[in-house]
């Protein structure tokens, strides 16, 4: 048993610890403790300065990257897209600097902007699933060729989104198809508000560009999200499907997203083109030269500095542009 002599003993013992420590500090050990201690703090001051040095170097070299890259772009885009006329969708929060960079590099290739969309939150609402397919019941009546019978209702809208952007009047090619039209402010109505237009669409688009940035980074898959993500697949699907050329861009691939699904996906990602690091001009610059990859019949490229995609697309040599011939086409694939 412990008596009170022990409890006095192990008392007596701290406070000669503390007087040895205090008096070794205070001592022939103060000024080495106080020089270790310096000595380290001013190899973290030199090791700060030097980290601050390198990054702002480093950022001095991007920007100075990008700036020559910029400069450079029209030549490396000429004529990549020449006499196109291209649709741009925009899915998620896509910002508006990156699409209005994205829509410079198209008109530098020689492309013109035909249209500018934004799909909405509405799209992929569960809440809303029941009217959406009722809407979709009533536009797949104007889908020529027709949506497969087992067709979805986010394929169907899909496909009448992408056909509303390039389906040509077929007696005059430059002029959006009055049907065409409808299907656009059917989805844009203010009961739908399934998309917005940010003005007028009275050219059909040859090609179609989608940008996207994702807005699911940070939550936890769910059903609700994966429906979201498949609805935006479907739109790249019909934009492949019903357009001459089309590619899908991210700002920057994340896990869940539309462009790693397609990437994870070896049917999809044979099918569809893809772009990420639509941030940097980078990006931007190779968003009219992959559209050309897939004009020129060089499909399921993946360009950015990700695993498994090229840094640069090698543009081809375009096709003769020929909208009366493809208009009449139309007609009789209808």
């Amino acid at each position: 048993m412990i008596d009170f002599r022990y409890h006095i003993v192990s008392l007596i013992s701290v406070f000669i610890a503390l007087a040895v420590g205090i008096a070794l500090g205070a001592g022939p050990l103060k000024e080495t403790i106080g020089d270790s201690l310096t000595g380290q703090v001013d190899q973290l001051r030199q090791d700060r300065d030097g980290l601050r040095t390198n990054l702002t170097a480093a950022q001095t070299a991007q920007a100075n990257q990008s700036t020559y890259l910029a400069a450079a772009a029209p030549r490396l885009l000429d004529g990549a897209l020449a006499d196109r006329r291209v649709a741009v969708v925009t899915l998620g929060p896509v910002d508006k600097d990156v699409t209005a960079a994205v829509a410079k590099q198209l008109k530098a290739s020689g492309a013109t902007v035909s249209a500018q969309v934004a799909v909405t939150d509405s799209w992929g609402d569960s809440s809303l699933r029941s009217f959406r397919q009722a809407l979709a019941g009533n536009l797949a009546t104007y889908l020529k060729p027709a949506p497969a019978k087992d067709a979805s209702t986010e394929t169907e809208l899909a496909e009448a989104l992408v056909q509303g952007l390039t389906t040509s009047d077929a007696s005059s090619p430059d002029k959006l198809a009055e049907s065409a039209s409808l299907m656009l402010q059917l989805l844009a109505d203010a009961d739908s508000n399934l998309i917005t237009v940010a003005d007028a669409v009275k050219a059909p688009a040859d090609d179609v560009v989608i940008l996207t940035a994702s807005d699911l980074k940070d939550k936890t898959a769910t059903a609700a999200a994966d429906d979201v993500v498949a609805s935006q697949v479907a739109i790249a699907k019909a934009a492949a499907a019903r357009s001459e050329g089309s590619v899908v861009a991210d700002t920057n691939a994340t896990s869940g997203d539309v462009v790693s699904t397609i990437l994870a996906d070896d049917t999809l990602a044979k099918s569809l083109t893809t772009v990420t690091g639509v941030n940097d001009v980078t990006g931007q610059v190779s968003v009219p030269l992959a559209l050309n990859t897939t004009i020129t019949g060089v499909a399921g490229g993946h360009y950015g500095f990700g695993d498994g995609e090229k840094a640069f697309p090698r543009a081809g040599h375009l096709p003769l542009l020929d909208r009366a011939k493809a208009a009449a086409g139309k007609v009789a694939q209808g």
